[in-house]
């Protein structure tokens, strides 16, 4: 399937309560579905994942975060989401803890979730199926893995690479 390719990254970001923030997107993709914020590479100028989260927190939440307040707690790629779009997502926890609930902005608005209030929420069928679940069970270590979207809505997966963290369960 010949589809554009589209390089993100998504942003876990955690309060002193261990609350994970969410954006209820006000855009597509995804529009209605609550999500991590991040946004898109700036591919054209080069941009490095590490550097567009730090932007993305930046413009989203008026954080400045430094690369050393970044882990990489996953890697995703996406074959055909949605039949429009092949997608290659770096996922970051922010070390950082927020201490206060970001503004609205025109990406959405921002709500602090606790883990068990996640699966209650209208989020995108991937995240539900595989990369919220990945996301816990991998949290402080890492996972990559592949999903291939089909026109019918069945997703296929393959859990590619992952090592546990200190916090996984």
């Amino acid at each position: 399937m010949v589809l554009p390719y589209k390089v993100a990254t998504l942003l876990y970001c955690f309060n002193e309560r261990d609350e994970v923030l969410l954006l209820e997107r006000a855009k597509e993709p995804n529009r209605g579905n609550w999500s991590p914020c991040g946004g898109k590479l700036k591919t054209d100028i080069g941009e490095s994942p590490y550097v567009c989260a730090c932007r993305e927190a930046a413009e989203e939440l008026c954080v400045d975060l430094r690369l050393g307040d970044l882990h990489l707690a996953g890697l995703i790629s996406e074959h055909g989401y949605e039949g429009q779009t092949h997608w290659l997502m770096f996922l970051f926890e922010v070390r950082r803890k927020l201490t206060v609930l970001p503004a609205e902005c025109d990406e959405g608005r921002f709500r602090f979730f606790r883990r068990e209030e996640i699966d209650s929420l209208k989020i995108a069928q991937t995240d539900r199926e595989r990369i919220w679940p990945w996301f816990w069970k991998f949290r402080g270590g890492f996972f990559a893995a592949h999903c291939h979207c089909h026109a019918d809505s069945r997703n296929e997966w393959t859990l590619e690479e992952f090592f546990y963290g200190r916090t996984g369960d």
